[in-house]
């Protein structure tokens, strides 16, 4: 199926974080439409994971290396000459951040200046898209979706680690400083995407609502929750990757027009849906007659309550909106880890694409503008 107007076939797009959750999602994708796709990474972050169980090493350039050593970015940049790169390296985990915020701050900061210092006058580069997240916003609690142009903070270490990172991606967009330090000509354009939270096959994170019932699920345990009102913009993956992919081909097009922030949200705009609401559904898609929900309240503040996002801006200027309503999300999550449990070493990407031609395929019937 075409999509994103045919535009990265044949291209040589860098993915960084490719072994993770949301950058094996886009990989695979990328390896879909037919890109040369180089990918830049530590290890897969979990076992199992989406990376190894798609195979994906054996479909792509898969260079193992740290966001944070600025020699070896440089080098995989310099040897590759990407048309496009989509930056997704970090360390992408709430809880995570208190354990280790001296790391949280390295890797999502430094990380990001790294990568945009890497790329930096790179002959032949087209467009840079950095995924950061949506908890760059200075979270309130209130009930009003953030936008884009919303104040950016964090009481914890990852959420202000992402608001950092969107700091040095607005000195690397401005033309004012690219005028100081490429003075031989114009940059390429540089965008940020804040994703609600993303959920699909192939996350085994720990400390994430869905991975943490799957696992439970596939071995008969209860499945705990910590905080089940909270609110957030549930999506599925590919909502997100979507997303970003049409971006970069915009840019690539108007490199004057896209060099900004875009919110990526779920279907129904600012609507959030709670935690046990999320839960129940899985455990009614997935009968398991040994597993019970068992809700342990977390009283430590880690993480917020309420978080909504207003996506009117991407869907006004990029003309993109969400295709799956939750259910469907679900449906299809439930969908592709019951197909992988049923065989574990199987090859999944087919299982993948499948959904990713699935996801075409109604955004297409939805007249969504990526689907030409």
């Amino acid at each position: 199926m075409t999509a994103f107007g045919d535009f990265y076939r044949g291209k040589t797009v860098l993915v960084t974080g490719h072994t993770g959750f949301k950058g094996s999602w886009l990989a695979a994708w990328l390896v879909r439409l037919g890109a040369r796709v180089v990918g830049y990474a530590l290890d897969p972050p979990s076992e199992p994971s989406h990376f190894a169980a798609a195979r994906l090493a054996d479909r792509l350039t898969d260079i193992r290396g740290d966001i944070r050593d600025f020699a070896v970015v440089r080098k995989a940049v310099a040897d590759h000459r990407p048309d496009v790169v989509f930056h997704l390296a970090a360390q992408a985990i709430v809880r995570g951040g208190f354990s280790d915020p001296r790391l949280t701050f390295d890797t999502n900061l430094m990380g990001t200046v790294n990568v945009l210092e890497a790329v930096r006058g790179s002959p032949g580069l087209r467009a840079v898209v950095c995924i950061t997240s949506d908890k760059c916003y200075e979270n309130v609690e209130w009930h009003w979706g953030y936008r884009e142009t919303d104040r950016l903070g964090g009481h914890d270490p990852y959420s202000a680690s992402k608001a950092c990172a969107e700091l040095a991606i607005a000195v690397y967009q401005d033309r004012r400083f690219q005028g100081r330090v490429n003075p031989n000509g114009p940059a390429a354009p540089i965008s940020s995407t804040r994703a609600g939270n993303v959920i699909g096959g192939g996350d085994w994170a720990a400390d994430r609502l869905v991975p943490d019932a799957v696992r439970a699920l596939a071995a008969g345990r209860d499945v705990v929750i910590r905080c089940p009102s909270a609110v957030r913009p549930w999506q599925h993956v590919l909502e997100a990757v979507g997303g970003y992919l049409w971006l970069g081909a915009l840019m690539a097009r108007e490199p004057g027009r896209y060099a900004s922030a875009y919110n990526f949200g779920p279907h129904g705009g600012t609507r959030g849906v709670t935690v046990e609401e999320v839960v129940r559904t899985i455990l009614d898609a997935w009968p398991a007659d040994r597993s019970r929900l068992v809700i342990e309240a977390d009283r430590s503040g880690a993480e917020s309550g309420l978080l909504r996002l207003d996506c009117s801006r991407a869907e006004a200027e990029l003309g993109w909106r969400a295709t799956w309503d939750l259910g469907e999300t679900l449906r299809r999550i439930v969908e592709w880890y019951r197909a992988y449990y049923r065989d574990p070493g199987a090859d999944v990407f087919a299982l993948t694409t499948g959904q990713i031609d699935a996801y075409t395929a109604a955004a297409r019937e939805q007249g969504v503008a990526w689907v030409g």
